[in-house]
């Protein structure tokens, strides 16, 4: 299976659920542009798997891409196995992985519905290396994993 962009999603503050935006323009030392995530650091864009987004409607949740507060939903790609400074190719851009998880310093609305959430698990964070546009469906390559 290929692995590929489900949807992008962007939200103009942060902590709050981001709305699919169907395309997006990565900037290098930036992110997304209009995200408020981005900025010169290293968790500009942030990605999370459908397949982790399942997970939490298995629990019941009615949730879907963006509500997890990532920037791009994913399918088809383990995120969180990939070792840092593994590089990617989303669509006609070239990105890094820059942590893997996060601290979750005040439990999210997802975390009191399900007593669970997978973002600070399974989610992964990216700085921009060659940036360009993204689109939904665009395909996802692994160029490079290091310190194999």
């Amino acid at each position: 299976m290929m692995a590929s962009i489900v949807s992008i999603n962007i939200s103009t503050a942060k902590g709050e659920r981001k709305k699919p935006a169907g395309q997006a323009e990565l900037l290098v030392e930036h992110g997304i542009v209009g995200d408020g995530h981005a900025g010169n650091w290293h968790r500009q864009v942030s990605l999370l798997a459908a397949e982790s987004i399942e997970k939490m409607k298995k629990k019941g949740l009615d949730v879907g891409p963006g509500d997890f507060a990532e920037n791009v939903t994913t399918s088809g790609i383990d995120l969180p196995v990939l070792p840092i400074g593994t590089r990617l190719k989303l669509g006609g851009t070239l990105v890094e992985v820059t942590q893997i998880g996060k601290k979750c310093h005040n439990r999210c609305e997802i975390y009191r519905q399900a007593g669970d959430c997978v973002m600070p698990r399974e989610g992964i964070f990216v700085k921009v290396i060659e940036g360009g546009n993204i689109a939904d469906g665009d395909a996802i390559d692994l160029l490079e994993e290091v310190g194999e």
